[in-house]
């Protein structure tokens, strides 16, 4: 079947919509016709050369759609269902998903060199080539052939332009906030970087009720969006925030310092690492060049005072479990989800998109197939 897809190919500055063949979904796969996809800067990583991986390759790890066909063997999901994909999939046997943390799924191993366990792609291009699927996806395609262990049924009632946003962004910022933080009620976390994944750490940090949730982003639109959405104080400069954290703590320091910026140096990281008091937890989930060391702190302070700094994937959520249960959050108007999609693009208009992205204009894009 044929599909039109964005695709980032060697030396590419920008993604270019090409059309390709999608091959039938073999054993444990689907066919999913995808209604939204999301707009996450991780994929302008891959025009950046942020991220390492095979190209040429269809990019977009966040979709939602309907399923149109299973392979055999397929159990979680049937013709028809309605499904929300997941950039990290889960297995559900391995030592990872076993012990309660399918956020390290083995068989997410190549989801960013983008190939499938079995080596093979999903993806032919009319010269004959073969195209990767990022994180073994490649949502930024009308259509797509996935494992089951990458998609997760969601309720059919839900708008699935708004459940696409609970494939990467929401559950990896809420669970940054919520799990791997583990911010707690009278809690002070600090969230450096305002995009798709820091607006909802600010969520997750409200919800699970701290006091202060202060938001640090030099574009005043996300501070003012970050303020809408629980955050108690939004300050353009660390400097500003760690100033007004020493004023709000009696000088005690943050609780929880969440790095959730596009793209992760070690200026924040060390900002982050002072800004938390005795005991304080610094989560890294922003993500930078696999190669640059970025964690440079005083072991001296990091033992005197007891302070952790931890990595997160997804939010150190379980997808199978959490996805769904974000979605009736919503549901219940519990979680803010509509208020996140700043502008809807047509798959043609991807590049603006994400030149909107670059110049802080949106907290999230989200593309509409149909539209």
């Amino acid at each position: 079947m044929k599909t039109r897809a964005a695709v980032v190919d060697q030396d590419a500055t920008e993604f270019e919509v090409r059309t390709l063949e999608v091959a039938e979904p073999g054993p444990g796969e689907v066919h999913v016709k995808f209604v939204a996809s999301g707009l996450c800067h991780s994929d302008l990583h891959l025009v950046d050369g942020v991220l390492p991986g095979r190209k040429p390759v269809v990019a977009g790890h966040e979709g939602a759609g309907i399923v149109e066909s299973v392979g055999p063997g397929v159990t979680r999901v049937a013709e028809g269902d309605h499904v929300v994909c997941s950039f990290m999939p889960s297995c559900g046997v391995c030592r990872y998903c076993a012990t309660g943390r399918s956020s390290l799924c083995d068989w997410g191993a190549n989801s960013i060199d983008g190939t499938f366990p079995d080596g093979k792609f999903r993806y032919r291009g009319d010269d004959g080539r073969e195209y990767g699927s990022i994180a073994m996806l490649g949502t930024f395609s009308e259509r797509a052939t996935v494992s089951e262990r990458s998609v997760v049924k969601v309720d059919d009632w839900l708008p699935l332009e708004v459940a696409v946003l609970v494939g990467c962004g929401v559950p990896t910022g809420w669970g940054t906030a919520t799990v791997a933080g583990g911010v707690h009620v009278g809690d002070t976390a600090v969230v450096y970087g305002i995009g798709g994944i820091g607006i909802n750490s600010i969520q997750g940090a409200a919800y699970a009720g701290a006091k202060f949730v202060v938001a640090v982003d030099p574009v005043e639109f996300k501070r003012e969006t970050a303020l809408k959405l629980g955050a108690t104080h939004a300050f353009a400069t660390a400097e500003e925030a760690a100033e007004k954290v020493n004023e709000l703590t009696w000088g005690q320091g943050a609780d929880q310092a969440l790095v959730t910026v596009g793209v992760v140096d070690e200026k924040v990281v060390q900002q982050a690492f002072d800004i938390v008091g005795k005991g304080g937890t610094v989560v890294v989930t922003g993500l930078g060049a696999p190669e640059d060391l970025t964690v440079h702190v005083s072991g001296a302070v990091l033992t005197k005072y007891e302070k952790t700094i931890k990595g997160s994937m997804f939010g150190t959520l379980n997808p199978r479990y959490d996805i769904v249960k974000l979605l009736r959050l919503y549901d219940a108007g519990r979680l803010k989800l509509d208020e996140l999609a700043t502008r809807h693009y047509r798959l043609d208009e991807i590049n603006q998109g994400y030149a909107d992205l670059r110049a802080g204009e949106i907290i999230r894009g989200v593309i509409l197939h149909d539209r």
